[in-house]
């Protein structure tokens, strides 16, 4: 039996509650937001790996429609984003609307109309919004042998917290952003931790406080505030972007200060050596920790920079060599950020998969709106991620441009959009031109902002606030239209 709605939302991130917060507030009322958990929270459910927090402000990482004044530190722990996206939703009674333990399987643009499978039956609507978002699928690598391994296996978005780790001889994969964070936490109760690092990472100092009862009595009190303090805390975080973007001299300066906090962390002049990296600030994420250089200078911490040959039913063993008992593997290795799902999920016209239609790399005009595609918008995509800022910041400006396209829509009478091939095309060279010279690109490294043919499809290589200006407003001439 399928279920007719005119708008299907998917996922309940920050992405797909934004979005489903603003649809009722516009007066939109006939949509499902469709999750594959049995709540909501997205990435801000599923990563509850210990030490997991946020590494953008709390004031700034919050919708603006909705600010928190009980946040507890500068810096939000986990357990306390899921819950603001918990407490926004019924806020705001979106639950309602939203259909729990819905995995969407595929969504096939057929005779003017979407038409959405999941696991629990059939949806058709006239528009479908993607809040998927890119830290959604867990990237894993395929290691030689790994099926043999008689150890305990998983990654760090999928937490086994039956698993005690005491005493226990751990392997860590990866040093990216969640690595760091839980390497400190289980370093202290396991026997033995091995961390094998392909490539180390820049870490500056984490400004993090708790936040005072007077603080947050203020905030309360006077809402404007907290809001003066959030517009202070993003105009520091756009003047970022001209070290990452504009003024390559900035981010050598802002280097010094990673350089003196390695320094100042790790005293062995060896394990210094093996965890400085060779490229400029910014080039990969950058990253904010306290204690993660502290924790590899313990004795019980082994730093290994050989690659992994394979692995054998009790341990790793690297290309040189050498053999390293473990019993448990702990994946730190990120996301699928430029090899979604999706892509393989959405057909748009003539059958075309979003993969097909980007084979020469992801792309979408204003990072929201795909040719072939009709009345399909995406929510953090191509191109709109941030190395500096809040992505609630960018989600908010997509949703307002979605919003805005579908007043236009009903002002219009119309029944389908669809942007137009050449629009894209200029908006997407527009973006790789203000790329070339971005520390993402010339930056000497390899991250996973870039795809395999060395595209950053990722980032949006300017300020926020451009960004904004650009999806201020929905303009119906970029579009292929036709009318109901």
């Amino acid at each position: 039996m399928e279920n007719k709605h005119r708008i299907v939302v998917i996922g309940t991130g920050f992405a797909g509650i934004g979005m489903a917060v603003r649809l009722k507030q516009a007066g939109y009322d006939d949509f499902v937001v469709l999750e594959r958990a049995n709540d909501v929270g997205g990435t801000w459910r599923d990563n509850t790996y210990p030490g997991c927090r946020c590494d953008v402000p709390s004031h700034l990482y919050s919708f603006s429609f909705a600010p928190n004044p009980d946040w507890s530190s500068t810096f939000s722990p986990q357990p306390e984003i899921e819950q603001y996206l918990r407490d926004v939703t019924d806020r705001y009674d979106v639950r309602r609307h939203i259909r729990f333990g819905h995995t969407v399987e595929s969504a096939n643009w057929e005779d003017g109309e979407w038409r959405i499978r999941t696991d629990q039956g059939d949806f058709v609507a006239q528009f479908v919004l993607s809040g998927t978002g890119p830290l959604a699928e867990p990237s894993v690598p395929k290691l030689p042998g790994i099926e043999e391994f008689e150890g305990e296996v998983f990654h760090s978005a999928r937490w086994n917290h039956d698993l005690d780790l005491a005493g226990r001889k751990v392997a860590v994969i990866g040093t990216g952003a969640s690595a760091i964070q839980f390497v400190p936490a289980i370093q202290p109760e396991v026997e033995e931790l091995h961390l094998f690092q392909r490539t180390p990472p820049w870490v500056m100092p984490r400004p993090d406080r708790k936040i005072s009862a007077t603080e947050k009595a203020v905030y309360r009190r006077f809402p404007l505030v907290q809001k003066a303090v959030r517009a202070a805390i993003y105009w520091g975080r756009e003047s970022m972007v001209l070290g990452f973007a504009k003024l390559p001299a900035i981010m050598k300066q802002a280097q010094k200060v990673a350089e003196k906090h390695l320094q100042n962390q790790i005293r062995d002049p060896k394990l210094r050596a093996k965890v400085t990296p060779d490229f400029t600030l910014g080039c990969k994420r950058v990253l904010i920790s306290d204690d993660y250089y502290p924790a590899l200078a313990r004795p019980n911490v082994e730093v290994v920079t050989d690659g992994i040959a394979q692995v054998t039913p009790a341990g790793v063993i690297t290309d040189q060599g050498v053999k390293h008992e473990v019993d448990t593997i702990i994946y730190g290795t990120g996301f699928r950020v430029t090899d979604l799902p999706v892509m393989d999920m959405v057909r748009g016209r003539n059958g075309q998969s979003l993969r097909e239609a980007w084979s020469n790399g992801m792309e979408a005009h204003l990072g929201t709106a795909v040719s072939g595609f009709p009345n399909f918008f995406m929510l953090i995509g191509p191109n709109t991620g941030l190395g500096h800022s809040s992505m609630v910041f960018m989600i908010e400006s997509q949703i307002a441009y979605i919003l805005d396209a579908l007043k236009t829509i009903d002002a219009r009478g119309l029944r389908e959009v669809e942007v137009r091939p050449e629009v894209q095309r200029a908006f997407v060279d527009g973006v790789r031109t203000s790329m070339k010279n971005t520390v993402w690109t010339r930056g000497g490294c390899t991250s996973w902002y870039v795809d395999s043919e060395g595209r950053n499809t990722t980032l949006w290589p300017s300020f926020t606030f451009r960004f904004r200006q650009l999806t201020r407003h929905f303009d119906p001439d970029e579009y292929q239209t036709l009318a109901m």
